[in-house]
């Protein structure tokens, strides 16, 4: 029997902080933009073990994982299907390359972001500008729409 997946699928996304800005990349396939390096989950995979393997696989960098910045879990957020992300923050050391689905990763100062940025990862982005102002996670967000 042939089962159908019905449940959002988990994938990680990473906030890398190099100097004073922060790493993207430009992806291969749609949707196409820019995004945070991340990607889906292996199974038998921690969400920890993922995002420092997604950082390398798709910017070259060994990452240093600091903070669970959040959960992303809006129906909406990947117009492919639904997902749910688990966010870090994490620091790295030297200069990022395009790798695996990604065309191209660069650093780019957090007020001045490239166009488009694709998934809810603006969202991301704005939360963790906050985080790092303020030193506080961004709160829950739950609407019954």
């Amino acid at each position: 029997m042939i089962t159908r997946q019905t449940n959002p699928l988990p994938t990680v996304d990473v906030v890398i902080r190099i100097g004073d800005g922060i790493v993207l990349i430009r992806r291969k396939n749609p949707p196409l933009g820019w995004a945070l390096p991340g990607g889906f989950m292996d199974v038998g995979e921690t969400c920890e073990a993922a995002a420092a393997r997604e950082a390398k696989e798709e910017t070259d960098l060994h990452v240093k994982l600091e903070a669970l910045l959040g959960v992303y879990s809006d129906p909406k957020r990947d117009p492919r299907q639904h997902t749910l992300t688990v966010v870090y923050t994490a620091t790295a050391e030297g200069a990022p390359r395009g790798l695996d689905d990604a065309a191209e990763a660069r650093i780019f100062d957090i007020d001045a972001l490239p166009s488009p940025i694709v998934f809810d990862h603006h969202q991301i982005i704005d939360d963790y500008r906050r985080f790092r102002a303020t030193g506080q996670l961004p709160p829950p967000i739950y609407s019954e729409d």
